[in-house]
């Protein structure tokens, strides 16, 4: 009895089982069960090798060839604030626009009315629904849906030149030749209504070397779509943290010229427009660039419009974390100097070449704005500059541009400057030091007539305050 136990057990035994045959081509479990094994991971790899060649065929359709080579791409994304949770229409503010009172906090936004909140993306329109009636906008072309499904050869994927959360952006081609971007927004619970109303009533009328321009529109059924001139050298993000190899393309002087160019079209935004338009958006992947540097700021989905009597408007907290002044993130209020600070975190990011935010850094390194100013306090700003920056820049201007970033954020809005003020400070280059001033009066204390002259037509074309704000910075 006992030796039939014991025969009955070790058949019951692992190894037994495992060594037995199963009736699977009378093969041995052992051998089925690594068969199964070998299939589960074939399996897996060919999934991922799918998807690993689909996202990279679909970033090679996406490159645009440049004279300098291939525009990088950069894969990372940067979390947007689109709302805290929290209250941040404390009072109602009244803006002025045009001939008509707009009680912010009153606005209704959303198709059909919904979505009550203090937010009012429909800055520049009077009625309380996000509703568009095509016939009356009157800017910019017309463009019915099968003229942009042409242009775009039905919305080909290989035309495909950017992508995120508003929709996507193909690169068309008109009948007349010209070239340009059609950007199909997606109908988010009527984000897409809301940002089409904005764009085209903010900026539909606006003209600007530094600014992206509206060629037209198109609305049909639910389709919002929004045709702009193509900018063919992708967008600073690219540049600054794609793969360009061993030096970067932007030399020190091509930044400067990026970043003075970007800070004078914001300044026609705030200063040359009635209502002025915050953008609310500013970050590198917004600045455009085309094939001599030129920056175009692009994607006013975000603005608002603010009157010139009102100095804020509250709004829900929206923007790109990093970018986003601290005042406006915990309070809601929303002016110019929204942007100023913004602009501020774009020039650290155009000198250092970092990321606003970068988690794969040390603690004291993930936050840009926190590791810039303890940098410049402890005077290693020299160590800030970006390492692909082949030829390092002339020591009074860096320090020029490291000031401009540090009154750029200043965490008192009001002691931000303007963006006008900016340009000058970036563009003081021109104008001579002190210490050349002094030994210029040395040598000729006595000036010509025509020279005293001269200096004064050049002060008086440049205007009344800015030779203060450019001797501060000396």
């Amino acid at each position: 009895m006992s030796v039939s136990g014991e025969v009955q057990a070790s058949e019951e035994s692992l190894p037994h089982r495992l060594t037995s045959k199963t009736s699977f081509l009378s093969l041995k479990l052992y051998v089925v069960i690594g068969i199964l094994l070998v299939c589960a991971v074939a399996v897996f790899l060919a999934i991922f090798l799918c998807v690993w060649f689909s996202r990279n065929s679909r970033k090679r359709k996406m490159r645009v060839k440049h004279s300098s080579g291939m525009i990088p791409l950069v894969s990372k994304e940067i979390v947007e604030i689109k709302a805290l949770g929290r209250d941040v229409n404390p009072e109602k503010v009244e803006v002025k626009i045009g001939n008509e009172d707009l009680k912010e906090a009153e606005l209704e936004v959303g198709v059909k009315g919904g979505n009550r909140s203090g937010e009012s993306d429909v800055s520049g329109g009077s009625r309380s629904d996000a509703s568009v009636d095509p016939e009356n906008i009157g800017w910019g072309r017309w463009y019915s849906l099968k003229e942009l499904e042409i242009a775009t050869r039905g919305f080909a994927e290989e035309n495909v030149i950017g992508e995120g959360g508003y929709g996507v952006v193909y690169r068309g081609v008109l009948p007349d030749g010209s070239v340009v971007a059609v950007k199909n927004l997606l109908n988010n619970k009527g984000q897409a209504e809301r940002e089409f109303k904005v764009e085209v009533e903010a900026i539909g009328k606006v003209r600007h070397k530094n600014l992206v321009g509206l060629v037209g529109y198109c609305a049909e059924g639910a389709q919002r779509m929004l045709v702009y001139e193509y900018v063919d050298n992708g967008n600073l993000e690219q540049w600054l943290h794609g793969d360009v190899g061993p030096f970067s393309p932007l030399t020190w002087d091509i930044r400067m010229k990026i970043a003075i160019g970007t800070a004078k079209g914001l300044a026609y935004l705030h200063e040359g427009l009635e209502p002025k338009v915050v953008h609310r958006d500013v970050k590198s992947s917004n600045i455009l660039l085309d094939r001599k540097w030129n920056p175009k700021v692009s994607d006013f989905g975000l603005a608002k419009l603010l009157g010139s009597e009102a100095s804020y408007v509250t709004t829900r907290v929206m923007g790109t974390f990093g970018y986003v002044s601290p005042e406006y993130a915990s309070t809601g209020m929303l002016n110019e100097g929204s942007d100023v600070y913004s602009f501020g975190v774009l020039l650290m990011e155009i000198i250092t070449g970092r990321s606003p935010i970068d988690y794969s850094r040390p603690a004291g390194e993930m936050n840009l704005v926190d590791w810039f100013k303890g940098m410049v306090a402890s005077r290693r700003g020299e160590e800030l500059v970006d390492s692909l920056i082949e030829v390092q820049p002339p020591p009074r201007a860096l320090k020029r541009a490291l000031l401009v970033c540090l009154r750029c954020i200043d965490l008192d809005a009001g002691k931000r400057p303007k963006m006008g003020q900016i340009v000058h400070m970036l563009e003081a280059d021109d104008f001579p030091f002190r210490s050349e001033l002094r030994a210029a009066r040395e040598k000729d204390p006595n000036p010509s007539r025509a020279d005293v002259s001269t200096r004064i037509t050049h002060s008086s074309n440049n205007g009344g305050g800015g030779e203060i704000e450019r001797s501060r910075w000396r």
